[in-house]
C-alpha cells in the first residue's frame, strides 16, 4: 500500500538527511512532495527494469538497492550501491527516455516516488535543487572514473577502492571515529569491484588480518580511511 507524504508526518527527518533537498525553503519542498508516495519493498525485488520508460523519480527512505546492467556476454555487472538519503531514475524524467539499468533492493527497503513531472518543475522553479542535482551526478562521475582506472590494479587495490567507495556513498561515521558500511553479500562486492567471489573473500580476509577493516553480520568498519587508501597501488 501507499501511502501520501506530507512534511508534518512523523518520519519526516529523512528529507533534512537527504543531500538533495538541503537547503531548499520549506514551502517549496512541501510543494513538490504533494504527490510522493511511499511504499515497503521486500529484498530482492526488482524497482525498475532497463528500457522502462521513466515516469518518477525515486527517494530512498530506508534499506539498500543496487543498480545493475549486463555485460555483452550478459553476465551481470553492479554499477553502484544506493541507501537512505539517495536517489535514482533522475536521468530518466530529464531525458525522457527508457531506463538505462535495473534498480533492485538488497534489503527491506522504504522507497518514495515523486512523479517525473514534478521533479522536472521543481529544478525549473528552484535554482539551488539544481545545483543539488549536478552535484550528485558530479560525485558519481567522479566514482566511476575512479572505478574504471583501477580496473587493471591487483586485486587488494580493487576491493580497498570497492570499500572506500561504498564508504564515500554511504559511510556513517560512529562513536569511536570508525566509518561503518553496510556488510554486502561478497557476490556484491565482486560484481562491483570485477572479481570473483572467492578473491574478494580472500581479500576481505587479509585486511581484516591486517586491522584495515573489521566485520560483523551487519557492517564492515573502516577504522583509518587513510590508511586503506594506501592499499591502493
Amino acid at each position: 500500500m501507499g501511502d501520501r507524504y506530507t512534511l508534518q508526518e512523523p518520519h519526516n527527518p529523512w528529507i533534512k538527511s537527504t543531500p538533495f533537498f538541503q537547503g531548499l525553503p520549506d514551502a517549496i519542498v512541501e510543494l513538490a512532495l504533494t504527490h510522493l508516495v511511499t511504499r515497503t519493498h521486500p529484498a530482492n525485488q526488482v524497482i525498475l527494469l532497463e528500457n522502462d520508460w521513466g515516469g518518477s523519480v525515486y527517494f530512498i527512505f530506508e534499506g539498500w538497492v543496487k543498480i545493475r546492467t549486463y555485460n555483452l556476454e550478459g553476465k551481470e555487472v553492479t554499477l553502484n550501491i544506493l541507501g537512505k538519503g539517495e536517489l535514482f531514475g533522475e536521468m530518466a524524467a530529464l531525458d525522457e527516455v527508457p531506463r538505462s539499468t535495473d534498480v533492485i533492493t538488497l534489503t527491506a527497503t522504504v522507497i518514495g516516488s515523486m512523479p517525473a513531472q514534478d521533479f522536472v518543475k521543481l529544478l525549473h522553479t528552484e535554482p539551488l535543487a539544481g545545483v543539488r542535482l549536478s552535484q550528485l551526478m558530479a560525485r558519481r562521475l567522479r566514482q566511476v572514473n575512479r572505478r574504471l582506472r583501477l580496473r587493471e590494479s591487483d586485486s587488494q587495490s580493487r576491493v580497498a577502492d570497492t570499500l572506500l567507495f561504498l564508504a564515500e556513498g554511504q559511510g556513517k561515521k560512529a562513536r569511536t571515529g570508525e566509518t561503518e558500511i553496510p556488510n554486502l553479500p561478497h557476490r556484491e562486492l565482486s560484481s562491483l569491484s570485477g572479481l570473483a567471489r572467492e578473491t574478494v573473500t580472500r581479500v576481505l580476509t587479509r585486511l581484516e588480518k591486517k586491522g584495515l577493516i573489521k566485520r560483523d553480520q551487519e557492517s564492515i568498519c573502516i577504522p583509518d580511511v587513510l590508511a586503506l587508501e594506501k592499499m591502493i597501488v
